[in-house]
């Protein structure tokens, strides 16, 4: 099969468009053992996925509920028990099957899971997306198989165990040193920021109390975004970093890279995000993040005006 980029790809393709004759035959010739249908949840933001494959599933003999969106999915998911999920894994970003897949993990840690993808060059994402989904599976493919596919995973299907979700502010306090090594690695594959000579303690001294300040603030129910907080460890940060002879760009640098450490460390933990609140955190990691840049640029400033 000829590979292709998401860069020349301009639609994904189709799982496959079936008529009424071929709906009628696989009706026939597709038995299923199974006494009592199994709950199917297909998530695609397709209209014409959802459609052709929902009937497909049915003349199969499964019950199927649809999703057109990540947020649709996550709501039955929350109140519906399913024995299989079908998700696309791009809807429109490239990581919402893997949430799709994170969360059913959460709610039906028997169910099986299976994603499609329509670009099979992306072998990153689909190495990180099968530590929590059954198999992947590349548009098109067809129908005969796929029902096979599921059949088979069915009755292979083995108990796991309930994962508890956790509170973002949890995993970040129990990851902060992950997080602050992962963040350093980043820094100083940076020529600008790693061309100020600083040991490691130098450099990472004020990440501790920031990401405390972080957990702190996702703590607080409700979180309200916009708060002006007064951070001293940003303020001092600015001051730090003056004397050190960072310029602006850099500090902008380092907390950029900061936001995509802390959302690494979220990602290889989706296994235990408690989704119910996940979106309302990630905001508000990034309200905190920014207004922690704001404290530590202003006074900053105020250290080359004295």
């Amino acid at each position: 099969m000829k590979m292709e980029t998401e860069n020349n790809k301009t639609e994904q393709p189709k799982i496959l468009a079936v008529d009424d004759e071929q709906l009628s035959i696989l009706a026939k010739t597709i038995e299923f053992e199974t006494q009592k249908p199994s709950k199917v949840l297909l998530v695609d933001d397709d209209e014409a996925v959802r459609s052709s494959l929902g009937k497909v599933l049915e003349s199969a003999h499964f019950r199927v509920t649809t999703a057109a969106n990540v947020g649709e999915a996550l709501r039955l998911i929350n109140t519906e028990t399913f024995d299989v999920l079908l998700s696309d894994l791009h809807m429109p970003n490239a990581g919402d099957g893997f949430t799709v897949v994170s969360a059913m993990r959460h709610t039906n840690p028997e169910a099986v899971t299976l994603v499609f993808t329509g670009y099979p060059a992306l072998q990153a994402a689909m190495d990180a997306i099968l530590l929590q989904a059954d198999e992947i599976l590349v548009k098109p493919m067809a129908i005969p198989e796929l029902l096979a596919l599921i059949r088979e995973k069915l009755n292979k299907r083995q108990p796991r165990a309930l994962t508890i979700p956790q509170r973002v502010a949890a995993i970040l306090e129990r990851e902060a040193l992950v997080t602050i090594s992962d963040w350093l690695t980043r820094v100083n594959r940076e020529d600008e920021l790693a061309s100020v000579p600083l040991n490691n303690e130098q450099r990472t001294g004020h990440l501790p109390k920031l990401l405390e300040e972080l957990v702190a603030r996702l703590r607080v129910i409700p979180q309200t975004l916009g708060t002006k907080h007064v951070s001293d460890a940003a303020v001092q940060h600015g001051k730090i970093r003056f004397q050190q002879g960072y310029s602006v760009s850099m500090i902008i640098e380092e907390s950029r890279i900061l936001q995509v450490s802390i959302f690494d460390t979220l990602q290889k933990n989706l296994s235990t995000v408690d989704f119910s609140v996940l979106l309302h955190d990630v905001m508000t990691i990034a309200d905190e993040v920014d207004s922690q840049l704001k404290q530590t640029i202003n006074s900053f400033m105020r250290q080359t005006a004295s």
